[in-house]
């Protein structure tokens, strides 16, 4: 069967879909920041920047960008009204101490138990970017990941046991991708929805991993 992948737009908008009322959510650098554009206007969520914003909105109209507005990945950004700025430390002393509801960060690989590795591949020469992502991984009460479910080469990012360096341990609760949103439990995978035409055994075989129904 044929399958259509989700647009990254798309893959955002399914993250946003599932981002309840009141929630307060870190968008991590790179495909993560796309969600800011679906939140529906009619649902409250404090979305929080780690270099020192809460209560972020979409990106700004053409013209309209101010560079001293700007998230983590030095993007602009607006402020929804009541949005506040402050020191960096205090920053991560949110992320730090249980504050953040979500966090969504983009990830190299996840195992299947929710083991995160998202800073460094380990290659010799490689410029590491851990960031806050340590901080966020563990102090967030929900991580989850939005990536791309297969690299260049068509090799899985959800893995059994990760094989890059770590930034979490058994933190991430849910993969959003492409083809398919999965669940990472301690018993291994669970399949929230998939892209329509993509069959139960073809995602198995993709990711060479058994995933619960």
């Amino acid at each position: 069967m044929s399958y259509q992948k989700r647009s990254k737009d798309q893959l955002a908008a399914r993250v946003a879909q599932d981002i309840r009322e009141g929630a307060v959510v870190n968008l991590g650098i790179g495909m993560p920041t796309l969600v800011a554009n679906h939140i529906p206007s009619t649902r409250e969520v404090l979305l929080h920047s780690e270099n020192g914003i809460l209560g972020m909105g979409p990106a700004p109209a053409a013209g309209d960008e101010d560079y001293d507005l700007i998230n983590a990945g030095k993007q602009p950004v607006t402020l929804l009204k009541g949005g506040a700025f402050f020191h960096h430390a205090d920053s991560f002393g949110m992320m730090r101490g249980g504050h953040l509801d979500i966090c969504v960060l983009g990830a190299f690989q996840v195992s299947s138990t929710g083991d995160l590795a998202n800073w460094s591949t380990g290659e010799p020469g490689a410029i590491p970017a851990v960031g806050g992502a340590m901080d966020l991984a563990i102090g967030a009460k929900e991580t989850w990941v939005m990536m791309d479910l297969l690299t260049k080469n068509g090799e899985s990012k959800v893995v059994k046991t990760c094989t890059y360096p770590l930034t979490g341990i058994r933190c991430v609760k849910r993969i959003y991708s492409e083809l398919a949103t999965l669940a990472c439990t301690p018993q291994g995978l669970k399949l929230i929805d998939k892209v329509d035409g993509l069959d139960h055994a073809e995602l198995e075989k993709l990711l060479g991993l058994p995933v619960a129904a």
